[in-house]
Parts: C-alpha cells; structure tokens; sequence
C-alpha cells in the first residue's frame, strides 16, 4: 500500500486554475476529460453531516473494525445461502484498498476469489494509516455520480458549495448518490429518508425532495467554473501539468470591464455584420498584459479563435510608424507640407491610385494633419520618401513578425496598412511610442523576466511629436469631427484603422500608463456594412480607457530636450498659423512659409460643396463659378467625365441638378485635383 502522504500528492486536480494578478481565480481550464475531480480537500473541511451520512450508508462500524467488518461480511453469507438479493459487504477500507490497487494495476476486482485478497489490503491499510486519512482519501477519491469524482467535485457541480456548507439533507442525498447514482429522485429521496434514521436527522421530506432534484438535475459539465479569459488560460495553461494554479499578470475587475464592453457592442453592431472582437490591455512601464479579450465568447462566429493573436490588415493602423521614420530621419517635421492631390504610382500589373477615405482631395495638408486625420495619400508619398524597405524593416524591429517579405513585395499599399499583423504586435508597437520609443516585451505571467532597459527604435523626441499628433483633436476634426468616441477628458493619444472593404476596424491609443488597442470584425474575412474604425472599435476603446482613469490621471507628457515650440503660418492660409513643436534646427524658414503658392488646384467649387437653384430665377440665368489655380500649368476641366475647356481662366457653368465630379486634368492626363459637389433643383426638392 502507498502512504497516504503519496496518494494525496498524485490525485491531481482535472482543471487547472488561472489567476489573476490579486490572486483571484479567473479562468479554470480542463485536463483530464475522463473526470471532474477538484482540489483535495482535508477532513476538517468536510461537513461533518456529510462525514456521518457516508459512514452511515457505507459502513456503519467503521471506527470499530480493523479494516473488515466480519459481521457485516457474516450477514451478506447467510442472506446468500437463503436465496435473499446480494448485499454488499465491503468496508469503507476495502473500498479505499481496491481503488488504490486498481490504479496501480490498471484493473479492477471482477472474480469473488479476489475478495481475501481485498481484505489482505484493508488489513494493511488499516495498519498504515488513521481512520483519519482513511475516511479523507475515500471521500476526495470516491465517484459519486458520473464525472463527479471526490467529495469537493460533487459539492461543487451539484449544489454549488465548498464541502464544508454541505447541508444535512445535502449530505444524505450524496451518501445516497454513491450507491445508486442514476436512480431517479422519488428513489433517491425515499432511500436519504431511511438512511437520515441512521443518523438521527432531522431533515423533513421536503428538505430532501428539494436536495435530491436539484443534484440529479443538474447537467452533466455544469458547475460554477470560471471562465473570465478562456484565450489567455489557452495561452498559459496548455501543456501545463496541475499541479498548482498559474499566476498571471492580468487584473480580473479590467478583464470583466473589456469583456462586458466588447460583448455589449458587438450586439450594437450585429445589424452591420460584426460577429467578433478583441481587447488587449498593457500596462506601460512593465508590459504586464492587464487584460486578454481574445473575442466575444458566444456572440463569436469562432469562438475559440484568438483575435488577438490572428493576423488581419492593419489598415491605416500602421501610418504613425511610418510618419515617425520620417521625423525620425529629420525629412519631414509636424508643419512640413504634403501634397493630398491625386497620385498614379506605376506597379506590377499597372497603376496604382490611392484615395482617401472620403475620396476628396484636400491640396496641401501638413503633416499633423495628414496624420491626425488620417490621410491617405500623404501617407503614401511619405512611403516614398521613406522607402518602403526601410519602412518594412522598421516594423520588423517593432515586433511585427509576420512582414516576412521584402518591401517590393508590399508595394506603396503598405503605407496604408495591406500587411497583416495581430493586435498584440500593434498594441506593444504603440507602447513603444508610449515609453518614449523604446521597445520591449510583453509578458503575461509575473516570474517572466523584463528586458533589460529595451531596444531604442525611436529617439525620444520623435515619440513625443508622433504622440503630440495623436492626441490632437483639433487637427483630428477635419476627418473625425470634434465630437467623436476619441474623445476623452484626459490625455491620451489613439489612432484608428480600417481595412479593405471594411472587413477589419482597429482602434489603438495609449495614456500615460496604459495602452489598449481593440479590433472588431469577422474571423470569417466578411466584410463589415458601414462601419469605420471610430464606430466599430473606438467606442470600446474609450469606455476601457475611461474605466482604467476613473481615479487615475492622464496629463500630457512634457516635450523631452531638442524639442522646442515654434509659431508657424502657412502661404494662402492652407491652415491656420498655430504654435508647432519641432526638433532643434528643424523650424521653419522663410522659404518654407512661402511654400506651396504654385501647386495645381481647384479653388472653386469646394468639395462637398452643395448648391441650390433659386427657383425664382431662369435656369438659363443662373451660372456656378469654376476656377483653378494652375500655376502655369497646362490643364483643362472635366465634369463627369465631359471636357468643359480649358483651366487658365474661370469658367461660368450652367448649373444641372445632381452629384457630379469635377476634375483637374493636365496634358499628359493625369489627374491635377478632384472635387465632388451637388446641385439641388426643383427634383431633388421633391
């Protein structure tokens, strides 16, 4: 026979425990799929009504006996030899022995002979160990109804209680269970009421009626198992043996927060075929992941798919790593100019257009614009400054592992996020910016080693410009609006992204403590119905930043040394003159103000422009002005794709009711500047 010391060291619970950061347990995952047994639990924990109620069912003299119960053994001989039905006669050691030899030998007790050796074992156990440790093993070892095995196990999924808050009448029904546990609960009940006469009880018919179907309707794997954060328990826990629960980093209060404001937008956005998200929560300094929503549990089309782990395109996501190499190598500063005019980039299999989201053209943009707006084709003209090998090996250096491609391969579309890369790589890049552009680690478990002191990927000054920009509402309004879920009333800094055709919307920001980055779409690649970064993923965003600084503050961070402010106004007013930040010897000259007064345009009509037919006038009467700016370039108009003439002078157009496009267009056909305007006529009105 085994030590009692041994025994209770290799029954090893079927679920291993995941907790959290405080030590609460968050996640219970399963490894042993042929029982449910929990942890062991000691003598002194176990209700003593239910230590009683065994005993009276299983073996009355148990604390008289040596392990045999010779009278017991005597009255199921004669009731034999008189014909009567077979009635056991086994102690609750003998039991205990044949559980211990069959594990050992991978056999049960099936021939009567074997019954002297049974009790060759009792007697040795008894020997060995207390009745103590006996009655303590028996009941933590014991299968009483299906996968139930041990006492901790049963309490649990059938009544939800730790054993020691068992009930009498609890208690008598288990006592029961381990003898007849498929038997129904008429029988189950009148069999606890001629046991609770063994034990004086005084548990009332009703009392047990309640016990019995409750425990026998129960389904088979219920229980009141945690299952907070199944992706991160997946990612921590496999392969794990059960030995102990595992520590995490993260903080069960967060991950419930993210997981309940995923999981109540996802249902908003059902009606815009949205079906899954993802959260992911760091703490800046340490890189400790504070919460893990891999996706939206049952409302997920792939449920045990791990959104933050899968690969989806970054979209627009990407564009502030980009303008950061460009700050970085000193080529481009917040006030530097970019031309928003149509562009045609010459590919493999043609050419390449870009467009902006709202497919307007907005002329010369700076910097902090094109980024805090999110602008397409500036962002594609500083990939060309750049280089988009050096942007490639960039975000290879910021943990991006899935850009296994030269650039070539990327192409100019990488400017606008077509690499695939997964939320935890975008949200430890924004981190990156967030601890002034060094980079290191996640870790998810407190024993992980940090890094030492972390890898520099951006100077100090250009995470403090990218941030500045990132964090300006203002600059954001020309795209976003002033009022948008971006918005916080703290500081932070966030960018959103979309993907082609709207199947992935990303949302990553960080304050001075945490970064959170969300992503909403569909596993399945479906496309999303109307649905941007801002309306898919931000709202998520703001509701867990805005929990994590419901006592916390965000204040900006102060500009680190080389970085000064400078007042910068703009030739034509292309913006307002404003103060700038800007490394040292990187203002603006005079020269640079001057920028920009020749460059190919249209003046008027303004995109998005709406105009209405006076309906007290002749239409034959009423003119729209056409100008352009063409510096002395050779350009013509067309509208609609109809030639008007040429685009050196202003052009009186009669008005026609209707959407239409107006073109700038040169000699060599390539599109100068584009703008979409309506008119309203008497038609429209109707």
């Amino acid at each position: 026979m085994p030590t009692f010391a041994d025994v209770r060291a290799a029954c090893q619970p079927s679920d291993i425990a995941l907790l959290d950061r405080h030590g609460a347990v968050i996640h219970e995952m399963r490894v042993d799929s042929q029982r449910r047994r929990l942890a062991w639990t000691p003598l002194s924990d176990i209700s003593p009504a239910l230590q009683a109620a065994v005993i009276a069912s299983e073996d009355r003299r148990f604390y008289q006996h040596h392990g045999v119960d010779a009278r017991a053994m005597i009255a199921a001989a004669t009731q034999l030899l008189r014909g009567g039905p077979r009635r056991g006669a086994s102690t609750i050691s003998m039991q205990l022995a044949t559980q211990l030899e069959s594990q050992r030998h991978r056999s049960g007790w099936r021939a009567p002979a074997q019954k002297w050796h049974q009790m060759h074992l009792a007697w040795a156990l008894e020997q060995r160990w207390s009745k103590a440790e006996i009655l303590e093993a028996y009941l933590n070892l014991v299968t009483f109804r299906g996968e139930l095995q041990g006492v901790a196990a049963a309490t649990h999924v059938l009544f939800g209680k730790a054993p020691h808050g068992v009930t009498e009448a609890e208690a008598l029904v288990l006592a029961v269970l381990l003898r007849a546990p498929n038997a129904p609960p008429t029988a189950v009940t009148r069999r606890a009421m001629t046991l609770r006469a063994a034990v004086s009880g005084g548990s009332t018919p009703e009392d047990l009626t309640v016990a019995a179907t409750q425990a026998l309707s129960t389904p088979p794997g219920a229980g009141s198992r945690a299952a907070l954060a199944p992706h991160a328990a997946h990612e921590l826990l496999r392969g794990a043996v059960p030995t102990a629960p595992v520590r995490s980093t993260l903080d069960a209060s967060l991950q419930r927060v993210a997981t309940e404001a995923l999981r109540r937008h996802l249902l908003a956005l059902r009606d815009r075929w949205v079906h899954d998200g993802a959260v992911l929560v760091v703490d800046n300094a340490s890189g400790d992941v504070l919460a893990y929503v891999g996706g939206g549990d049952d409302l997920s089309s792939a449920r045990y798919v791990d959104g933050i782990r899968a690969r989806r395109q970054a979209g627009s996501a990407l564009k502030p790593f980009l303008y950061g190499l460009g700050l970085d190598q000193r080529l481009l500063t917040p006030a530097s100019l970019i031309e928003d005019t149509p562009l045609e980039i010459p590919v493999t299999g043609g050419l390449y257009r870009p467009q902006n989201y709202d497919e307007q053209f907005r002329g010369l943009v700076t910097v902090r614009t094109a980024l805090s707006a999110s602008l397409n084709i500036p962002a594609v003209r500083t990939l060309e400054l750049v280089g988009v090998d050096t942007f490639v090996q960039q975000l290879r250096r910021l943990g991006f592992n899935g850009l296994v491609e030269s650039g070539d391969y990327y192409g100019p579309s990488l400017a606008l996020g077509s690499a695939d890369v997964s939320l935890w790589e975008m949200v430890n890049a924004y981190r990156t910016l967030a601890n002034n552009g060094v980079w290191s680690m996640l870790r998810m478990r407190p024993d992980e080693s940090a890094d030492d002191g972390g890898l520099r990927l951006y100077s100090e000054a250009t995470a403090f410009l990218v941030s500045n920009i990132l964090a300006d509402r203002e600059s954001r309004s020309m795209t976003f609006g002033l009022e948008n879920p971006l918005v916080t009333r703290f500081w932070a800094a966030v960018k959103t992204g979309t993907s082609k055709e709207m199947r992935d919307n990303w949302c990553i920001g960080y304050s001075r403590r945490y970064t959170v980055g969300v992503w909403v779409g569909n596993f399945s690649g479906q496309p999303m119905r109307d649905v941007s970064g801002v309306s898919g993923a931000a709202p998520v965003w703001r509701e867990v930043m805005s929990w994590l600084h419901r006592d916390t503050p965000s204040t900006p961070p102060a500009p680190p040394a080389g970085v000064r402010a400078a007042t910068v106004a703009f030739a034509r007013e292309i913006e307002p003159a404003r103060v700038e930040w800007f490394r040292d010897g990187t203002q603006p000259g005079a020269s640079q103000q001057a920028l920009a007064g020749n460059y190919p345009r249209i003046l008027a009509p303004v995109a998005g422009t709406m105009i209405a037919l006076d309906p007290d006038i002749p239409e034959s009467q009423q003119r729209v002005a056409v100008e352009a700016q063409v510096g002395g370039t050779q350009a013509r108009w067309e509208l609609d794709g109809t030639t008007l003439g040429v685009a050196s002078k202003i052009l009186l157009w009669p008005p026609r009711a209707g959407r239409h496009t107006l073109q700038l267009i040169d000699d060599s056909q390539r599109v100068l500047d584009s703008v979409a305007f309506v008119v309203r006529g008497s038609e429209m009105e109707k």
